[in-house]
């Protein structure tokens, strides 16, 4: 809890990946990955209460092995492939609000696949939110060397044709471009009022910008082998 503000964390993990399969369970630096989500949950120090939210057994028990709290399974209707995070989200509050009287001022969504965000990301973007009356904050992480001369589309017949119709005639010097920044995906907070009207974001929402190193978003087996690049240099030092 924050300023009497109350926080859910909710780790959403489903079971049904197919480019890394188990994914939110598989093994990193020797743990399974959503160990490293449950155990920053844990560690912060503003989250009123932070559950899994899983329609898979197996992730269940070894979320339980780390000290995750799973209350219920998700129903399989909320874990296919094409299922949007706003239904799912939605469930766990009803589910809490019905089956344990617990209601929330916010709700951080946690994903399994940024295992390098730490306590501290999670707090923060929870004091911003908060101190500044934020209807959402999402973490971010700048974009390197951002030109958008240098983003190109290619069409059936390999072209190459500008996404910016505007972009000029010569791509801009690095130290000329501007700064961008995308989502990274680590932590997703907002009024649980929205999430109940289907409104992610809402009109207010503000930027918590975290480091490249730990802002990996693991997808894809290459994102699996540089996230184990990354945690052997963090264990390092």
């Amino acid at each position: 809890m924050y300023k009497n503000k109350k926080i859910l964390g909710l780790i959403t993990a489903r079971g049904g990946s197919t480019s890394i399969p188990k994914k939110n369970i598989v093994l990193l630096g020797g743990r399974p990955m959503i160990a490293y989500t449950l155990q920053v949950a844990q560690a912060s120090a503003l989250l009123t209460n932070c559950i899994v939210s899983t329609d898979d057994d197996e992730i269940a028990e070894v979320a339980k092995i780390y000290g995750g709290k799973v209350p219920f399974m998700r129903p399989a209707a909320l874990a296919q492939h094409d299922t949007p995070h706003m239904p799912v989200v939605q469930h766990a509050l009803r589910w809490l609000k019905e089956n344990q009287k617990a209601s929330y001022d916010y709700v951080m969504t946690l994903q399994p696949t940024s295992p390098l965000r730490s306590a501290e990301d999670i707090d923060e973007c929870i004091k911003i939110a908060v101190d500044s009356n934020a209807d959402s904050v999402m973490s971010m992480v700048e974009l390197v060397d951002f030109d958008p001369s240098k983003i190109k589309l290619i069409t059936k017949n390999n072209l190459i044709k500008p996404l910016f119709t505007d972009e000029g005639r010569q791509s801009l010097s690095r130290q000329k471009g501007v700064k961008a920044y995308k989502r990274n995906c680590a932590v997703y907070l907002t009024k649980t009022s929205l999430i109940m009207q289907g409104d992610s974001f809402g009109k207010t929402s503000r930027a918590y910008i975290m480091p490249a190193n730990r802002s990996i978003d693991i997808n894809v087996p290459y994102d699996l082998e540089v996230a184990e690049f990354l945690l052997t240099r963090l264990l390092k030092y």
